[in-house]
C-alpha cells in the first residue's frame, strides 16, 4: 500500500511539472521570438543606471521581443520583463504597448492596459491573456533578458 501511495504521489508531482510555468505559450496572437540581451544591460552604464533603484524600468526596442520589451525593477533581486505587445490582440499598429509609470497600454479601441509589475490586465481590459513574460537573469550588475 505504501509503495502504491508513493508511486501515485510521484506521478502527480511529475505530471504537474513543466519546463515553463508561463501560461502564454498557447497565445495565438503572439509568436515565440527567441532573443538574448547577453551582457548588454549593465547597471553601471548611465542608460541603465535607473535599474539600481526599485520602481524604475527601461524599454528595450527591437530586436528584443516582437514590439520590444519592458524590464521593471521591483527591488531586491526582483526584475520582471514583459513583451510590449498586447497579448489579447492580433499584431497591428495599435497593439504595441506604451509604458507610462507602471502601466503598459495599447492604442486599440478597447484601451487594454497591463501592470508591468505582475503582467496582469487592469480593470476593464478585455481578453484572457496576461502579458507575455520573458526570462531575467541577474549576475552582479549585468541583467540578462532572454526568451529561448
Amino acid at each position: 500500500m505504501r509503495t502504491f501511495f508513493l508511486i501515485l504521489v510521484s506521478f502527480f508531482i511529475i505530471s504537474a511539472c513543466s519546463k515553463s510555468d508561463d501560461s502564454n505559450n498557447n497565445n495565438a496572437f503572439l509568436p515565440n521570438i527567441a532573443f538574448d540581451t547577453g551582457s548588454l544591460i549593465n547597471t553601471n552604464l548611465p542608460q541603465y543606471s535607473n535599474l539600481q533603484f526599485a520602481g524604475n524600468y527601461i524599454v528595450l526596442n527591437n530586436p528584443y521581443g516582437i514590439n520590444g520589451t519592458v524590464l521593471f525593477y521591483a527591488g531586491g533581486t526582483n526584475y520582471n520583463a514583459f513583451e510590449l505587445s498586447d497579448p489579447n490582440h492580433i499584431l497591428s499598429t495599435c497593439s504595441s504597448l506604451t509604458v507610462n509609470g507602471i502601466i503598459a497600454s495599447c492604442d486599440c479601441d478597447d484601451d487594454n492596459a497591463y501592470d508591468i509589475l505582475i503582467g496582469l490586465g487592469q480593470e476593464g481590459t478585455t481578453g484572457q491573456y496576461a502579458l507575455k513574460r520573458y526570462f531575467v537573469e541577474v549576475n552582479g550588475n549585468i541583467i540578462r533578458v532572454f526568451n529561448n
